[in-house]
């Protein structure tokens, strides 16, 4: 059942943020780069980029990435009218709209952000399919200039919604890997067709990265020949 009245929302908003924050809290995180240091929570980053992560792995980042100079698009759908009081409590700047509602009022709202402010984007969000880049996010990062950081997040065994998009649970107490790809640059010139490969190049890292993250996060156990081998080197 989808919450309609503006004060329920706001307080399920204020409880999810505090439940977010000591559910997310539990668990065992660690970064892995294949490119540079990238973890938006160093200080000497080089210029503002533009994180793309599949909107079924949201929670952990909104957690990890709470800060203010740190700007999330969340869709002007009615279900994310409730992630977004969840993201305001958690002091998390917001962009209100997507590719497929409100996409025009978002881009112009991303062009006027603090340019030294990085971004969030679910790419795929908020209707899927589930993990296709859609297009808006090549031409917001030709638009503003910024990079896009292909960032992937598995989780140990997570718990799964039967969604369009296999929304991630993680459990308490398990691992989260994130995983990044290397900045991809969009020029600020490109064409339709440039935008297209450039749309399907950030897809490829972002699957890439992904499939990484999760093998990290669920390493298959050593068979008996593997350890015997191990304990010879």
């Amino acid at each position: 059942m989808k919450l309609t009245n503006p004060a329920l929302i706001k307080a399920a908003g204020f409880a999810g943020s505090l439940i977010l924050r000591l559910w997310m809290g539990t668990l065992q995180y660690r970064y892995r780069p294949l490119g540079p240091n990238v973890d938006p929570h160093e200080t000497n980053l080089d210029g503002s980029h533009i994180y793309a992560i599949w909107h079924e792995n949201i929670l952990l980042p909104a957690y990890r990435y709470a800060r203010s100079d740190i700007s999330i698009l969340i869709s002007q759908h009615a279900d994310g009218q409730l992630l977004a009081e969840v993201c305001r409590h958690l002091r998390i700047g917001l962009v209100r709209g997507s590719t497929s509602r409100g996409g025009a009022s978002a881009v112009r709202k991303m062009l006027r952000a603090n340019q030294q402010a990085h971004l969030a984007i679910t790419p795929d969000g908020p209707r899927g399919p589930r993990r296709h880049v859609q297009l808006g996010l090549i031409y917001v990062a030709a638009r503003t200039r910024r990079s896009i950081i292909p960032t992937g997040f598995g989780f140990h065994r997570p718990w799964r919604l039967r969604s369009w998009d296999r929304f991630a649970l993680p459990r308490p107490w398990s691992n989260s890997v994130c995983v990044t790809a290397a900045p991809i640059c969009v020029p600020a010139d490109a064409g339709r067709e440039e935008l297209e490969e450039y749309r399907q190049r950030v897809e490829e890292a972002l699957n890439l990265v992904s499939a990484l993250a999760e093998r990290r996060a669920n390493p298959k156990p050593q068979t008996q020949t593997t350890r015997e081998n191990n304990q010879l080197c």
